[in-house]
């Protein structure tokens, strides 16, 4: 009996090292997705607020050059602010590019216009060009002023080491973000923001495309898909010196 008794221990040893091994192992494996889980959602926040306040300078923008040219209706209604909370709309700020963003894995949703009232401004022939452009300059020059910092860090001027790779990744999709939004308000279709150019400077030729109304939306969004990622990638390499790391 006491052969036994000693012949299984070292088995019971055995099992009871092997079952630790696998709750340590499954602990490890639980900390790791959980680990992932949280990176995925931090990314996925940090590429929202971008775009929320990339679109409220943008938003901004088209009531400060309306303002400048004599038309105070967004300094009237609030709207000539930095906040982003006077630019937000529920649905197309936030319901529905969170849920696209968390559950598809795109980004498609839109801030509250910017109101103006064209008959008030001082350029009553390029007036709304003017104000229909300005938001994707402004979108741009952020670009740029990043985008050449960025150049500027991988010159290696101020040597290495100096800011973390988080950092540079963090203001790189900056840079990317600011040239997709800029490119894509400036696609010719209602209602974004090139149509207003387009009508200004070819006025018979618009009348066919602004025909289209809200439709148009859905044809810019083609023409995002297939044609301003690689578009937005050559401008961000332009400006910075590197291959954009989103195409």
């Amino acid at each position: 009996m006491t052969a036994k008794l000693l012949s299984t221990r070292p088995h019971n040893r055995t099992l009871a090292a092997s079952r630790t091994l696998f709750h340590i192992r499954r602990v490890y494996s639980i900390k790791y997705q959980v680990s992932s889980i949280m990176d995925a959602i931090s990314q996925k926040l940090f590429l929202y607020i971008v775009i929320v306040l990339s679109a409220t300078f943008h938003e901004y923008a088209h009531g400060f050059i309306a303002y400048k040219l004599g038309d105070s209706t967004a300094k009237d209604q609030g709207r000539l602010t930095l906040n982003p909370l006077a630019h937000i709309d529920l649905w197309g700020t936030v319901i529905i590019p969170l849920f696209l963003l968390f559950y598809g894995g795109v980004f498609i949703g839109w801030a509250k216009p910017v109101p103006y009232n064209p008959y008030n401004l001082k350029d009553q022939k390029y007036g709304s060009l003017k104000v229909g452009i300005a938001g994707p300059s402004a979108n741009l020059i952020i670009a740029l002023i990043l985008g050449i910092f960025l150049r500027i860090i991988f010159t290696g001027v101020f040597g290495s080491g100096i800011f973390s790779e988080f950092f540079l990744t963090a203001v790189a999709l900056i840079v990317y973000i600011n040239i997709f939004l800029a490119l894509f308000n400036l696609i010719p279709l209602p209602p974004l923001d090139g149509s207003k150019v387009l009508m200004d400077l070819f006025p018979r030729f618009s009348r066919g495309i602004m025909s289209l109304g809200f439709f148009g939306i859905f044809f810019a969004l083609l023409v995002a898909f297939f044609i301003l990622s690689p578009l937005a990638g050559f401008i961000f390499q332009l400006i910075t010196g590197q291959a954009a790391f989103l195409t």
